[in-house]
């Protein structure tokens, strides 16, 4: 309804409230009383009860078992679904993003205004937990910033969030998105692939390859990008950096065995040679399959590349998984590997979904009055964020519910 005060007026009309009481008394057998809930309720719930961070630890875990149980009801993150390591289904990804909320106050910690009738330096109110944070394009934003991991269909009310997570330290979106993942994913056995920005590295890459057994879909970090050109000639500043991978024995039936150099480019796996000048060529190998194989220690995963025809046109394995022969020679083969690349025919459709994480974004933003936080204090904040996510997949489920006939 936009507002707390408006929340409290609808529920003050006696049709609504009738209609909550009937609802609760069918569904879960509890006796609301006559009277509406008000704001003033609600307020001492939340500062009293829910904002403890024990409760709220136990809110977010109720939120993320109930979240994947609604993302099975409407069919997605289901492990009899579609699609595979090498082709991983729509339905089945989970995607994420960071989200700095602006500040209910404009002011920051510590400042300080002159009264000028009293001559009193009186202290501003502020956000005691916002902090400065840069956006993937450089921009500072000052806010308290959340990370937001869900998953969606196909329909126009198909979103499901499945977690939110207060960001506690200045450049840890990374850490904490690896916590929601690794909270989140036992409840998702059906989950296939995970999409992301580049703000996970190698580091995270090896951890939701062997430990969470998924495919990481990002693109790598570029070598080097000018901040001096303008933002929409970002694409010309991209300089990509190209690593030796390993060296493959090929075995030939027909000719003598021969040895390959592999490069990683932009995650690609390819052939590289030196040309006239000294160059080095790089010829990407295309992707035929991906495959897991469970371990002891968690997962490990190879893909197989085609080889051209004056290698006898067969296929390479490559591991994709770093193990201690990469650590000996300082080689962070996650970070330069990607299971599927930028340049594979599947990276376009799965890396699309990082645009739904910015339409949660830009949703959640018009929740807010003025697209400001609702609350003062990071606790009250992630009450918030919560209930907003019951809001979206309740109605998500509800929208994906069989049709049923109303009583008379």
């Amino acid at each position: 309804f936009g507002s707390a005060r408006q929340v409290e007026a609808e529920l003050a009309h006696p049709t609504m409230w009738r209609w909550i009481r009937e609802a609760c008394k069918t569904s879960i057998g509890l006796d609301l009383p006559a009277t509406p809930m008000r704001r003033h309720h609600y307020l001492y719930l939340r500062n009293r009860y829910l904002t403890d961070p024990e409760i709220l630890d136990l809110l977010s875990d109720v939120h993320r078992k109930a979240a994947a149980v609604h993302a099975q009801q409407i069919g997605l993150l289901c492990s009899d679904g579609a699609g595979s390591w090498t082709s991983p289904s729509l339905y089945r990804v989970v995607y994420g993003d960071g989200k700095v909320v602006t500040p209910l106050y404009r002011a920051r910690p510590g400042e300080v205004r002159l009264d000028r009738t009293t001559g009193e330096l009186r202290r501003l109110r502020a956000e005691p937990d916002a902090d400065l944070h840069f956006e993937g394009t450089g921009e500072a934003v000052w806010g308290t910033k959340f990370v937001i991991l869900a998953t969606r269909g196909q329909t126009t009310h198909s979103r499901i969030i499945l977690d939110i997570d207060f960001v506690a330290d200045k450049g840890g979106e990374a850490a904490t998105a690896m916590s929601c993942l690794e909270r989140t994913t036992p409840h998702l056995p059906g989950a296939q692939a995970i999409v992301y920005d580049t703000a996970l590295r190698g580091v995270h890459h090896q951890t939701i390859l062997r430990q969470l057994g998924l495919v990481p879909i990002n693109r790598v970090a570029a070598a080097k990008a000018s901040a001096k050109k303008p933002r929409r000639d970002a694409k010309e500043q991209r300089v990509e950096k190209t690593v030796f991978v390993e060296t493959k024995e090929l075995a030939r039936a027909d000719r003598p065995s021969a040895r390959v150099d592999l490069y990683a480019r932009a995650g690609s796996i390819g052939i590289g040679t030196l040309t006239a000048d000294g160059e080095l060529h790089f010829t990407p190998l295309p992707r035929v399959r991906t495959h897991r194989n469970p371990s002891k220690h968690g997962y490990r995963w190879y893909n197989d590349y085609r080889l051209p025809d004056h290698l006898g046109a067969g296929t390479v394995t490559v591991r994709l998984h770093a193990n201690h022969e990469d650590s000996a020679r300082k080689f962070n083969r996650t970070e330069n590997v990607r299971p599927i690349a930028p340049d594979d025919p599947a990276f376009t459709e799965l890396f699309r979904r990082r645009n739904d994480a910015e339409s949660i974004n830009r949703a959640l933003e018009d929740t807010l009055w003025l697209r400001r936080a609702h609350s003062l204090g990071r606790r009250r904040q992630l009450v918030n964020m919560i209930g907003y996510a019951l809001m979206v997949n309740a109605l998500a489920a509800a929208r994906h519910r069989p049709p049923q006939a109303i009583a008379a």
